[in-house]
């Protein structure tokens, strides 16, 4: 029979191996992908400035900024799969670079506190950690029918406490656990690593998630 540190070591194995694809698919986005299409877009505009034929040219602008949108959309698709900031820069910066493609995809503002000194965390502890932000966030985005919500990060010597919250319409958190893989899969990311997820929630009250880990 399987024991549960058994099945803690697989699920831990599970999301690391996970997350090194993740991390690989969102360089190769960035680096590969859209640099080629970042040398098609230079290509499209040299070729459009020598045209001369009204038709081709408008034809050609038309080319060159869906060429541009494309390049945008996979540099905003790198970043949400893996902020380049986690692992250079760490947990807040990563958290507001990811916000700024969050409030242009779901026109939701998000105010970002935080107090005391930030300490350095490692790369399992900071990927876990925007996970579970990442998707308090879209739960927000999907759910809450709210226009704003926080995140608020307290560093204290002993530990670290990340609190997202909203003023939407909130729900019975027991029946949404039942119903819900992400909210488990929160719980389970900050237990990998030490920490606790908490949620409270009321219908018509809002949500707030927090996530606690000793430093």
């Amino acid at each position: 029979m399987t024991t549960q540190p058994e099945n803690q070591k697989v699920s831990s194995y599970i999301i690391q191996s996970q997350e090194q694809e993740i991390k690989r698919i969102a360089l190769e986005l960035h680096e590969g992908v859209g640099q080629s299409l970042y040398s098609l877009f230079t290509g499209l505009q040299f070729i459009e400035k020598a045209v001369k034929e009204p038709e081709m040219k408008s034809y050609m602008g038309n080319m060159t900024n869906i060429m541009e949108k494309t390049i945008q959309e996979i540099r905003l698709l790198s970043v949400e799969l893996h902020p380049p900031t986690l692992t250079t820069l760490g947990i807040v910066p990563a958290v507001k670079s990811y916000l700024k493609l969050y409030t242009s995809t779901y026109g939701i503002e998000v105010t970002v506190d935080h107090c005391g000194d930030e300490v350095p965390l490692t790369e399992r502890e900071n990927i876990a950690l925007f996970r579970v932000c990442q998707e308090a966030l879209v739960n927000i985005a999907r759910y809450a029918d709210t226009s704003s919500a926080s995140v608020i990060f307290i560093w204290d010597k002993d530990w670290l406490s990340i609190t997202i919250k909203d003023s939407g319409k909130g729900f019975d958190v027991e029946a949404g656990m039942e119903k819900s893989c992400g909210l488990a899969a929160m719980k389970e990311r900050m237990k990998l690593i030490g920490g606790k997820c908490s949620i409270a929630s009321n219908t018509g009250e809002g949500t707030a998630i927090e996530v606690l880990l000793p430093l």
